[in-house]
C-alpha cells in the first residue's frame, strides 16, 4: 500500500517493504519500456512496464518532478498524457511513462 508523504506518494520496496519515495526512470530493453526503481535502503532493483492502454477518463497517478497528481486521462497523443488533477485542477501534460494507472 502507498502512502502520501508530503506531495508525493511513497511506495514500497519489494524486497524490504521501506516505503519511500521513488521517481523511477524510463527504461528501454527488447523494444519494450519500463520504469525502474532503485531502493537506497537495501540496493533491489525493480520495473514496471509503461501503460500502453491508457484511455479517456482512466483513473491515473502521476509521478511528476515536483509532486505526484492524482487525476483522470483527458487526451493520449503518443509519448504524453493530458491529466485532469482531481477536484477539477489545471491539465497537465506529463509523459507517458511517468503514468501509473488505477
Amino acid at each position: 500500500m502507498s502512502r502520501s508523504v508530503g506531495a508525493y506518494t511513497a511506495d514500497p520496496c519489494p524486497r524490504c517493504l521501506v516505503e519511500q519515495v521513488r521517481p523511477g526512470r524510463r527504461l528501454s530493453a527488447a523494444g519494450r519500456d519500463a520504469v525502474g526503481y532503485l531502493c537506497a535502503r537495501c540496493g533491489h532493483a525493480w520495473s514496471r512496464p509503461v501503460e500502453d492502454d491508457l484511455e479517456v477518463d482512466d483513473v491515473v497517478r502521476a509521478d511528476l518532478d515536483d509532486r505526484t497528481l492524482y487525476g483522470t486521462v483527458r487526451q493520449v497523443d503518443g509519448e504524453r498524457v493530458q491529466v485532469r488533477g482531481t477536484g477539477g485542477g489545471s491539465l497537465v501534460w506529463v509523459e507517458r511513462w511517468r503514468v501509473v494507472l488505477y
